[in-house]
Order: structure tokens, then sequence, then C-alpha cells
């Protein structure tokens, strides 16, 4: 009888433990969950701008959890167009509290098949800095539209085609806190004290073989005979495309001199991350 006693209180104290157990990992559970609440919430849109006679497919990105004005990042793409790979920069904006959009710089979201064609799609943006400088200001103008915009703070970024994009725009006068080019080419407009306002971040890879040491050294030897306010930063072993993880197989499939660093992509969008501190004041 006692022993019988003994098996019941055993099997009931167990039942307790693991009741108790249950709850504990329902609290977790819901903490977890509670915690996830917290997290951004990235809200995704193809937007239509129109700039001169064309019609432009954009891409924005922001944190839709909260309500407040934020500072806002323009990203222009490297010559293949507005892509996955810069959709993806632009919503890792958005999940730092940045209201991101990529521009459709060629317009009708036009991707470029291959080097020939994408040569032929940058070619008048090349030709003419102030195109593309007018198709910048007709993002600006589209995102500047949003109620979470924070006018006062506005950045723009690019790669490669991109990055010489948003350096030419700023030496043309763009009023923004700042540009940062990864890999860009960097010859173009030449820089003038009454025009360039923004602060200028350079992210260059030494091994890239389609912007030579002279390019470099004739871009710093320009900015610095104004006064501008620009970083150069210089990262190892890094080619032209660095950043973009595509960057390898597209440079054999089409015998580029291109290849994805890891350690450079890493380090520059951090270079990136100090950069937008200081402009912005955040």
């Amino acid at each position: 009888m006692k022993t019988g006693k003994l098996l019941s209180l055993g099997l009931l104290a167990g039942m307790l433990v693991l009741a108790s157990c249950n709850n504990q990992s329902g609290n977790a559970t819901d903490k977890t969950a509670d915690e996830k609440t917290n997290a951004p919430v990235i809200k995704e849109e193809n937007v239509t701008y129109s700039a001169d006679t064309a019609t432009l497919n954009g891409f924005v990105a922001y944190d839709s959890s909260s309500t407040a004005k934020r500072p806002v990042v323009l990203v222009v793409h490297e010559w293949w167009g507005l892509n996955d790979y810069v959709r993806n920069r632009a919503k890792q904006l958005a999940e730092m509290g940045y209201l991101a959009m990529a521009l459709d710089m060629f317009g009708n979201g036009k991707i470029a098949a291959d080097p020939q064609e994408a040569m032929a799609f940058t070619k008048p943006f090349y030709s003419s800095p102030q195109l593309a400088k007018a198709r910048l200001d007709a993002a600006l103008n589209k995102i500047k539209q949003y109620p979470q915009a924070d006018t006062a703070n506005i950045a723009a970024i690019g790669y490669c085609f991109g990055g010489t994009v948003v350096l030419n725009a700023a030496r043309l006068g763009e009023n923004v806190k700042g540009v940062v080019s990864f890999h860009g080419g960097l010859a173009g407009v030449q820089p003038s004290k009454g025009l360039l306002k923004a602060k200028v971040l350079v992210c260059h890879g030494n091994a890239d073989q389609f912007v030579n040491a002279d390019e470099v050294a004739q871009f710093k030897k320009s900015m610095d005979s104004i006064g501008a306010d620009y970083t150069f930063k210089t990262y190892d072993s890094a080619t032209h495309a660095f950043t973009n993880p595509n960057a390898t197989e597209a440079g054999k499939r089409f015998g580029l001199p291109i290849q994805y660093n890891a350690a450079a992509d890493k380090q520059s969008w951090e270079d990136m991350k100090t950069f937008f501190a200081r402009i912005f004041n955040k």
C-alpha cells in the first residue's frame, strides 16, 4: 500500500515537473515572438517615375514598423541594370533604418544580357554626365514624396557604373550629404569648389584593372586641388566588382578581370556605415 502511494506521489511530481518545463518552454517561445516583433518589417515597393523621355522602374525598401522620418539612400546599379543584387543592397539599407531606393538608370527596367549590351546601355551616361544626373534627380524627386523621407539627410551610393554616376553627380553639384562609390570609375567631371557640396567616400580595389593608378592619382589630385572632403579607401587583392558575389561567375563567363572578394566587401560596407554615421550625425 505504501509502495502504491509512493508511486502515485512520484508520478504526480513528475507531471508537475513536466508541466513546469512546458510552461517555461511556452514563455521562452512567447519571448522570442515578442523579440521578433521588434525586428524591422521591410516593405518592398516597385515604383514608376520618369525623366526626360524615359519611363523608369525603381525599387523602394523601408522598415514599415516605424513611421519616423529617416535618412534617404539612393542606390545606383552596375552596368548590368537594376537586378536582384542592387535590390538586395537596398533591402540591407532598409534593415539598417534607411529609406532606400534602387534606381533604374536605363529605363523600363532593362537588364543587359552581356558586356556589349551593357556598354551600349551605359554609353549615353558616360558621354553626358548631365543626363545621368537628371535621372538621379528624378529618383530624388520620387523618393522625397514618401512621408518617411528625411529630405535634409540624403546620400547616394553606386556600384561600378553607378559609382561613376554618383561621383559625377556630386561634382555637378547634387544636393546630397554624401556619395559612396564602390569600385566605380573615377574619371569624368572635374570637381569645382563652387559646385561640390557632398562629402565623398571612394571604395577602391587595388587590383582593379579597369581603374588604373594614373586615374586614381588624377582623381586625388583634382579633389585635393579644391580642398574637397573625401576619403579614399583601398582594399588589398580586390578587383573591379569586388562587392558582388556574382562577379566571379560573370568574370569567367565573359572573360572579364572581376572577382568577388568577401573581405573587401565586408570592410567597404563597414566603411560606408562609418561614413553615414558622420554625414548624418548619427
